[in-house]
């Protein structure tokens, strides 16, 4: 199977959307666990990185490699 590739930063589209409406997380943090920010209300959420993968559909803004 072939890992999605993402990196700390990225604003990223999840299969369900947040109750707020929105269904755009950016990347806060990043190692064993994966922390998201909602980019609507700022609600944050902490999965661990398999789950991530699963639920994470696309990359929708790539981080700045600066």
């Amino acid at each position: 199977m072939l890992r999605k590739t993402f990196s700390l930063g990225d604003v990223v589209e999840m299969k369900k959307s947040h109750p707020c409406g929105t269904n755009a997380w950016k990347i806060v943090r990043m190692g064993m666990d994966i922390r998201i920010k909602c980019t609507g209300c700022e609600h944050s959420v902490l999965l661990p990185r398999a789950r991530f993968e699963q639920k994470m559909k696309k990359v929708l803004i790539a981080a700045d490699p600066d």
